[in-house]
Protein backbone atom coordinates (compact mmCIF):
# COMPACT_ATOMS: atom_id res chain seq x y z
CA UNK A 1 0.00 0.00 0.00
CA UNK A 2 1.75 3.28 -0.91
CA UNK A 3 1.61 5.80 1.79
CA UNK A 4 0.30 9.56 1.68
CA UNK A 5 2.57 12.29 0.65
CA UNK A 6 3.32 14.36 3.77
CA UNK A 7 1.46 17.60 3.84
CA UNK A 8 3.25 19.25 6.39
CA UNK A 9 4.74 22.41 6.05
CA UNK A 10 8.38 21.77 6.55
CA UNK A 11 8.02 18.82 4.15
CA UNK A 12 6.72 20.68 1.43
CA UNK A 13 9.06 23.64 1.67
CA UNK A 14 12.07 21.37 1.52
CA UNK A 15 10.82 19.31 -1.66
CA UNK A 16 9.98 22.47 -3.33
CA UNK A 17 13.50 24.71 -2.49
CA UNK A 18 15.13 21.40 -3.75
CA UNK A 19 13.92 22.07 -7.21
CA UNK A 20 13.68 25.85 -7.03
CA UNK A 21 16.88 27.07 -8.58
CA UNK A 22 16.92 30.68 -7.73
CA UNK A 23 19.33 32.48 -5.66
CA UNK A 24 16.83 31.70 -2.04
CA UNK A 25 15.15 28.67 -2.82
CA UNK A 26 13.74 28.40 0.66
CA UNK A 27 12.79 31.74 0.87
CA UNK A 28 10.76 31.45 -2.18
CA UNK A 29 8.72 28.17 -1.29
CA UNK A 30 8.03 29.68 2.13
CA UNK A 31 6.26 33.16 0.16
CA UNK A 32 4.68 30.85 -2.64
CA UNK A 33 3.50 28.91 0.61
CA UNK A 34 2.74 31.58 3.27
CA UNK A 35 0.28 33.48 -0.46
CA UNK A 36 -1.37 30.03 -0.42
CA UNK A 37 -2.08 29.65 3.62
CA UNK A 38 -2.46 32.66 4.72
CA UNK A 39 0.63 31.66 7.22
CA UNK A 40 2.88 34.00 8.07
CA UNK A 41 6.57 32.02 7.25
CA UNK A 42 7.84 32.32 10.77
CA UNK A 43 4.67 29.89 11.63
CA UNK A 44 6.81 27.28 9.55
CA UNK A 45 9.80 27.29 11.60
CA UNK A 46 7.69 27.21 14.72
CA UNK A 47 5.66 24.78 13.88
CA UNK A 48 7.16 22.66 11.17
CA UNK A 49 4.78 19.82 11.65
CA UNK A 50 1.52 21.95 10.69
CA UNK A 51 -0.24 20.21 8.05
CA UNK A 52 -1.90 22.09 5.01
CA UNK A 53 -4.80 20.54 2.94
CA UNK A 54 -5.07 18.45 -0.24
CA UNK A 55 -6.33 21.38 -2.35
CA UNK A 56 -3.48 23.97 -0.74
CA UNK A 57 -0.85 21.71 -1.38
CA UNK A 58 -2.40 21.18 -5.10
CA UNK A 59 -2.04 24.76 -5.52
CA UNK A 60 1.45 25.14 -4.06
CA UNK A 61 2.54 22.51 -6.61
CA UNK A 62 1.29 24.46 -9.33
CA UNK A 63 3.02 27.54 -8.17
CA UNK A 64 6.15 25.66 -7.92
CA UNK A 65 6.04 24.17 -10.95
CA UNK A 66 5.81 28.07 -12.28
CA UNK A 67 8.94 29.20 -10.27
CA UNK A 68 10.78 26.29 -11.19
CA UNK A 69 9.61 27.34 -14.98
CA UNK A 70 11.47 30.59 -13.89
CA UNK A 71 8.02 32.74 -13.16
CA UNK A 72 9.03 35.45 -10.77
CA UNK A 73 8.28 34.75 -7.21
CA UNK A 74 6.72 38.64 -7.12
CA UNK A 75 4.68 37.53 -10.65
CA UNK A 76 3.12 34.54 -8.88
CA UNK A 77 1.99 36.37 -5.70
CA UNK A 78 0.84 39.34 -7.57
CA UNK A 79 2.76 41.77 -5.46
CA UNK A 80 5.93 43.05 -4.49
CA UNK A 81 7.31 45.19 -1.34
CA UNK A 82 8.74 48.52 -2.27
CA UNK A 83 10.10 50.81 0.67
CA UNK A 84 7.40 49.27 3.01
CA UNK A 85 4.36 49.51 0.54
CA UNK A 86 3.23 46.45 -0.58
CA UNK A 87 2.80 46.66 -4.08
CA UNK A 88 0.92 45.29 -6.81
CA UNK A 89 2.94 44.00 -10.08
CA UNK A 90 2.03 42.51 -13.12
CA UNK A 91 3.91 40.73 -16.34
CA UNK A 92 3.50 44.30 -17.87
CA UNK A 93 5.92 46.20 -15.57
CA UNK A 94 9.73 45.67 -14.02
CA UNK A 95 9.60 44.22 -10.74
CA UNK A 96 10.79 46.86 -8.46
CA UNK A 97 14.25 46.22 -7.14
CA UNK A 98 15.89 47.01 -3.46
CA UNK A 99 18.30 48.83 -4.63
CA UNK A 100 15.72 51.63 -6.24
CA UNK A 101 15.48 52.15 -3.01
CA UNK A 102 18.63 54.00 -2.86
CA UNK A 103 17.03 56.32 -5.54
CA UNK A 104 14.31 57.10 -3.21
CA UNK A 105 16.56 57.52 -0.12
CA UNK A 106 18.61 60.17 -2.49
CA UNK A 107 15.82 62.02 -3.66
CA UNK A 108 14.72 62.51 -0.38
CA UNK A 109 18.11 63.81 1.09
CA UNK A 110 18.06 66.58 -1.76
CA UNK A 111 16.97 70.32 -0.72
CA UNK A 112 13.78 70.46 -2.15
CA UNK A 113 10.76 73.02 -1.29
CA UNK A 114 7.77 71.52 0.99
CA UNK A 115 5.60 71.77 -2.04
CA UNK A 116 7.93 70.38 -4.34
CA UNK A 117 6.88 69.33 -8.08
CA UNK A 118 8.39 65.97 -8.89
CA UNK A 119 8.26 64.09 -11.51
CA UNK A 120 8.77 60.34 -12.33
CA UNK A 121 9.55 59.15 -15.85
CA UNK A 122 8.95 55.28 -16.64
CA UNK A 123 7.50 54.88 -13.18
CA UNK A 124 6.19 51.27 -14.14
CA UNK A 125 4.26 49.76 -10.66
CA UNK A 126 4.61 53.36 -9.20
CA UNK A 127 7.54 52.52 -7.00
CA UNK A 128 9.55 55.38 -7.01
CA UNK A 129 6.22 58.31 -6.77
CA UNK A 130 4.94 56.21 -4.16
CA UNK A 131 7.59 55.85 -1.83
CA UNK A 132 8.38 59.71 -1.88
CA UNK A 133 4.66 61.10 -1.74
CA UNK A 134 4.84 58.16 1.47
CA UNK A 135 7.53 60.49 2.97
CA UNK A 136 6.48 64.18 1.83
CA UNK A 137 2.35 64.20 1.35
CA UNK A 138 3.25 67.63 0.46
CA UNK A 139 4.95 66.91 -2.88
CA UNK A 140 2.58 67.31 -6.19
CA UNK A 141 3.90 64.80 -7.60
CA UNK A 142 3.46 63.78 -11.71
CA UNK A 143 4.52 60.27 -12.54
CA UNK A 144 4.11 58.47 -16.63
CA UNK A 145 4.44 55.33 -18.62
CA UNK A 146 3.96 54.78 -21.61
CA UNK A 147 2.54 51.42 -21.56
CA UNK A 148 -0.91 51.25 -20.74
CA UNK A 149 -1.50 48.22 -18.24
CA UNK A 150 1.44 50.16 -16.13
CA UNK A 151 -0.22 53.03 -16.14
CA UNK A 152 -3.64 51.39 -14.61
CA UNK A 153 -1.20 49.26 -12.54
CA UNK A 154 0.35 52.56 -11.27
CA UNK A 155 -2.79 54.18 -10.78
CA UNK A 156 -4.55 51.36 -8.50
CA UNK A 157 -1.34 51.41 -6.31
CA UNK A 158 -1.65 54.89 -5.47
CA UNK A 159 -5.77 54.22 -4.75
CA UNK A 160 -5.04 50.99 -2.55
CA UNK A 161 -2.40 52.78 -0.89
CA UNK A 162 -3.85 56.02 -0.40
CA UNK A 163 -0.82 58.04 -1.94
CA UNK A 164 -2.35 61.17 -4.44
CA UNK A 165 -0.11 60.96 -7.40
CA UNK A 166 -1.03 62.15 -10.94
CA UNK A 167 -0.25 59.23 -12.96
CA UNK A 168 -0.04 60.06 -16.82
CA UNK A 169 0.14 57.54 -20.16
CA UNK A 170 3.47 59.54 -21.41
CA UNK A 171 6.37 58.58 -23.51
CA UNK A 172 8.91 60.11 -21.39
CA UNK A 173 7.59 64.08 -21.65
CA UNK A 174 6.22 63.44 -25.04
CA UNK A 175 2.21 63.85 -23.30
CA UNK A 176 3.04 65.95 -20.52
CA UNK A 177 1.52 68.63 -20.04
CA UNK A 178 3.89 71.96 -19.67
CA UNK A 179 5.30 72.37 -16.41
CA UNK A 180 8.36 72.79 -14.80
CA UNK A 181 9.17 70.40 -11.64
CA UNK A 182 11.89 70.86 -9.17
CA UNK A 183 13.02 66.78 -9.23
CA UNK A 184 12.59 64.41 -12.24
CA UNK A 185 13.61 60.98 -11.32
CA UNK A 186 14.13 58.00 -13.68
CA UNK A 187 14.62 54.52 -13.45
CA UNK A 188 14.36 53.62 -17.28
CA UNK A 189 15.83 51.31 -19.26
CA UNK A 190 19.42 50.88 -19.70
CA UNK A 191 20.20 47.76 -20.80
CA UNK A 192 22.26 47.15 -24.15
CA UNK A 193 20.43 44.69 -26.80
CA UNK A 194 22.80 42.17 -26.84
CA UNK A 195 23.43 41.84 -22.97
CA UNK A 196 23.65 38.14 -22.32
CA UNK A 197 21.65 38.34 -18.73
CA UNK A 198 18.75 39.10 -20.64
CA UNK A 199 18.53 35.48 -21.56
CA UNK A 200 19.05 34.17 -17.80
CA UNK A 201 16.77 34.32 -14.83
CA UNK A 202 13.86 36.46 -13.44
CA UNK A 203 14.92 38.81 -16.42
CA UNK A 204 13.44 36.36 -19.00
CA UNK A 205 10.21 37.38 -18.15
CA UNK A 206 9.98 41.24 -17.56
CA UNK A 207 9.30 43.33 -20.75
CA UNK A 208 11.73 43.89 -22.57
CA UNK A 209 10.63 47.83 -22.93
CA UNK A 210 11.18 47.79 -19.21
CA UNK A 211 15.11 46.68 -20.00
CA UNK A 212 16.66 47.62 -23.19
CA UNK A 213 17.19 50.80 -24.30
CA UNK A 214 19.42 50.16 -28.12
CA UNK A 215 22.81 48.80 -28.42
CA UNK A 216 24.40 50.39 -25.37
CA UNK A 217 22.07 50.92 -23.01
CA UNK A 218 22.06 54.48 -23.12
CA UNK A 219 19.38 55.80 -25.80
CA UNK A 220 16.12 56.36 -23.05
CA UNK A 221 19.18 58.23 -20.78
CA UNK A 222 20.30 60.11 -23.90
CA UNK A 223 16.84 61.43 -24.57
CA UNK A 224 16.17 62.08 -20.88
CA UNK A 225 19.39 64.13 -19.67
CA UNK A 226 18.80 66.17 -22.99
CA UNK A 227 15.19 66.66 -22.89
CA UNK A 228 14.94 67.13 -19.05
CA UNK A 229 16.33 70.97 -18.29
CA UNK A 230 13.42 72.00 -20.30
CA UNK A 231 11.33 70.96 -18.04
CA UNK A 232 13.31 71.77 -14.92
CA UNK A 233 12.76 74.28 -12.85
CA UNK A 234 16.51 76.33 -12.29
CA UNK A 235 18.26 74.69 -9.82
CA UNK A 236 15.89 71.41 -10.08
CA UNK A 237 17.45 68.61 -10.00
CA UNK A 238 18.15 65.15 -12.46
CA UNK A 239 18.36 61.68 -11.04
CA UNK A 240 18.54 58.71 -12.57
CA UNK A 241 19.47 55.00 -11.94
CA UNK A 242 21.67 53.17 -14.40
CA UNK A 243 24.11 50.30 -15.13
CA UNK A 244 26.71 49.43 -12.90
CA UNK A 245 29.38 50.19 -16.20
CA UNK A 246 27.62 53.29 -17.30
CA UNK A 247 28.63 56.21 -14.39
CA UNK A 248 31.04 57.73 -16.43
CA UNK A 249 29.14 57.95 -19.80
CA UNK A 250 26.15 59.06 -18.21
CA UNK A 251 28.30 62.00 -16.08
CA UNK A 252 29.60 62.97 -19.43
CA UNK A 253 25.68 63.25 -20.78
CA UNK A 254 24.78 65.34 -17.95
CA UNK A 255 28.24 67.81 -17.98
CA UNK A 256 27.72 68.29 -21.88
CA UNK A 257 24.58 68.95 -21.23
CA UNK A 258 24.80 71.66 -19.47
CA UNK A 259 24.35 70.33 -15.49
CA UNK A 260 26.19 71.08 -12.18
CA UNK A 261 27.29 69.45 -9.27
CA UNK A 262 27.47 66.28 -11.44
CA UNK A 263 27.74 63.25 -9.14
CA UNK A 264 27.50 59.47 -8.83
CA UNK A 265 25.35 57.21 -6.32
CA UNK A 266 25.83 53.97 -5.19
CA UNK A 267 23.68 51.38 -4.21
CA UNK A 268 23.53 48.92 -1.43
CA UNK A 269 26.39 46.76 -2.92
CA UNK A 270 28.47 49.57 -3.37
CA UNK A 271 28.17 49.93 -7.55
CA UNK A 272 27.83 53.03 -9.27
CA UNK A 273 24.47 52.64 -10.41
CA UNK A 274 22.84 56.36 -9.99
CA UNK A 275 23.82 60.19 -11.40
CA UNK A 276 22.65 63.65 -10.41
CA UNK A 277 22.95 66.53 -11.50
CA UNK A 278 21.81 70.52 -10.38
CA UNK A 279 20.73 72.17 -13.79
CA UNK A 280 22.04 76.12 -14.08
CA UNK A 281 20.96 77.70 -17.14
CA UNK A 282 23.53 79.99 -18.18
CA UNK A 283 20.96 82.52 -17.40
CA UNK A 284 20.71 81.41 -13.84
CA UNK A 285 24.14 81.43 -13.78
CA UNK A 286 24.27 85.01 -14.38
CA UNK A 287 21.33 85.67 -11.41
CA UNK A 288 18.33 86.40 -14.00
CA UNK A 289 16.72 82.98 -14.44
CA UNK A 290 13.18 81.81 -13.41
CA UNK A 291 12.42 80.38 -9.38
CA UNK A 292 10.37 78.12 -8.45
CA UNK A 293 7.34 80.58 -8.55
CA UNK A 294 7.60 79.93 -12.05
CA UNK A 295 6.96 75.93 -11.73
CA UNK A 296 2.73 76.57 -11.12
CA UNK A 297 2.93 79.52 -14.30
CA UNK A 298 4.13 77.43 -16.47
Amino acid sequence: MTSKPSLTCEALINQAADRINSDSPRLDAELLLSHITGLGRTSFRAWPEREVTESQAETFEALVAERVAGTPVAYLLGHQEFWSLPLKVSASTLIPRPDTECLVETALGLPLPEQARVLDLGTGTGAIALALASEHPGWRITACDEVDEAVELARENSRLLALPVSVVNSSWFSQLEPARFDLIVSNPPYIPGSDPHLGEGDVRFEPASALVSGTDGLDDLRLIVTQSPDWLVEGGWLLVEHGFDQAGPVAALFRDRGFAEVRGLQDYGRRDRMTLGKWRSAAGANGSASNNGDADAQ
